[in-house]
């Protein structure tokens, strides 16, 4: 029986996880609650997801479970970010370039 690594098993594998931790995070990302987070957070998901690292899809893991508000505040700069979350994700965040208001 060939290694896992010679018929391309254990990366597929890692690029299934990954994809499956993506559309997880995408669809998190675009249902807030809100319109007004689902356009900030899902379209700064939509814009740099695939330049992400793991630890990068790790942090927005863990951010993504904040709340709204709190995501928001942060990303306007009407709220302190907290120490564990500032950072170059954030400071990107806070640009707010990323975001597409479809008009009819």
């Amino acid at each position: 029986m060939p290694a896992p690594h010679c018929n391309g098993a254990g990366m597929s594998e890692l690029n299934q996880d990954r994809s499956a931790r993506l559309a997880r995070l995408k669809f998190r990302a675009w249902h807030r609650g809100t319109r007004e987070a689902d356009y900030m957070i899902g379209c700064f998901f939509d814009r740099f997801h695939a330049e992400w690292s793991e630890e990068e899809i790790a942090l927005f893991e863990t951010i993504i479970e904040e709340e709204d508000v709190d995501i928001m505040g942060w990303a306007l700069g009407t709220m302190p970010v907290p120490e564990e979350y500032r950072g170059p994700m954030i400071e990107r965040m806070m640009k707010l370039d990323y975001v597409e208001i479809p008009r009819d």
